[in-house]
């Protein structure tokens, strides 16, 4: 409640209906002056931050110490004393992968051997294969380059394009562009070309070769960083198969509906969002200090979190021990799938994207 001067009018200002007492029975807008003082601003601000924040490490104490608790409250109806759900995931979600993307820059890594193009690598296969003192040594440099001694090119030839076509160190194909791919499927009989999806994939295949055929590591770089980017929006879509997957196994738990379970999921991947920046925090420290009891600190970190899905399962569902571990167990297998199953489809979408 703020201290301004209610309005000696009894009609509220945001809806028009009479308003004998402070607040609108309507709308509950506050009936005050609308003008407002500088002083007023600050000190509103200043409430709104500090009721914020003691919500928050309420909210975050509780999150922490009893598992599963937040989400039986919220079921229940006590709410008031903690942050919307929904709201502290949006919001410690940003958090983290603002954090996340600011310590993992993939377009920074060095990837090994990215610089050296088609020629070079072959003229350093080369030289390792005259150092070679037996017939032996030559096999295994061959076997671990992976290329047979009938491939490797005499000095000044490039491996990285053959007579055929663009032959890239991640994307061969046989052809120098998509339309001389076109004109050599319309060469073929209907029935022996290539389907649509066949065709998409190697037309994308000639782009990425001809894009990246001497840039050795940057196709890696940007197909790495896209979907890195895209994977607040890949847990954003799992959140709610996640919930499915848990009314599933708790389908004759008649008294929870879909949105216990999602209010339930939530709350697990805001626990995980934060435990993953403590310890993004205890590695910077360690890094620093060389302290090696924070990297034990951070074992225990990494291990925790297993045993607290289980005890929050436990508290939550209000099941025995025998059937939550049960249960724990298909959660974690079927979670597992669905993660991949959606992983898969990104990544395949972030190279068609490329």
């Amino acid at each position: 409640m703020s201290h301004s001067k209610i309005r000696t009018e009894k009609i509220c200002l945001n809806c028009g209906t009479e308003t004998p007492g402070r607040y609108c029975p309507a709308c509950g807008q506050e009936n005050i002056e609308p003008k407002q003082t500088v002083w007023h601003l600050v000190t509103h601000f200043f409430s709104d931050l500090t009721h914020f924040d003691g919500k928050f490490f309420v909210t975050v104490k509780d999150l922490f110490a009893k598992p599963g608790f937040l989400s039986r409250e919220y079921m229940i109806g006590r709410r008031a004393s903690y942050l919307d759900p929904i709201r502290m995931y949006i919001f410690t979600s940003a958090f983290f992968f603002l954090i996340f993307f600011s310590l993992f820059d993939v377009k920074k890594m060095h990837i090994g051997g990215e610089n050296k193009t088609g020629i070079q690598k072959d003229q350093d296969l080369q030289a390792m294969m005259s150092q070679a003192r037996t017939a032996e040594d030559s096999m295994f440099i061959q076997k671990v380059y992976g290329v047979p001694a009938k491939n490797l090119l005499q000095p000044g030839k490039d491996s990285s394009q053959n007579s055929k076509g663009v032959n890239s160190q991640w994307v061969e194909t046989d052809y120098h562009s998509a339309a001389a791919y076109d004109s050599a499927q319309k060469a073929l009989a209907p029935e022996k070309r290539d389907g649509w999806l066949k065709r998409r994939i190697n037309i994308k295949k000639i782009e990425l070769s001809l894009r990246y055929e001497k840039e050795h590591g940057e196709l890696f770089r940007e197909l790495a960083a896209n979907f890195m980017h895209n994977s607040p929006k890949l847990l954003f879509v799992s959140l709610p198969l996640f919930a499915l997957i848990l009314k599933l196994l708790y389908i004759r738990r008649k008294q929870f509906y879909y949105v216990d379970h999602g209010i339930f999921s939530v709350h697990l991947y805001i626990f995980s969002f934060l435990i993953l920046l403590v310890y993004f925090g205890i590695s910077g420290l360690h890094d620093k200090t060389g302290w090696s009891p924070l990297q034990w600190l951070n074992t225990v970190i990494l291990i925790y979190p297993f045993f607290y899905y289980y005890k929050a399962m436990r508290r939550f569902y209000g099941q025995d021990r025998g059937k939550t571990i049960l249960k724990y167990i298909l959660l974690f297998i079927l979670s597992f799938f669905v993660q991949l199953v959606i992983f898969t489809g990104a990544i395949l979408f972030t190279v068609y994207e490329a």
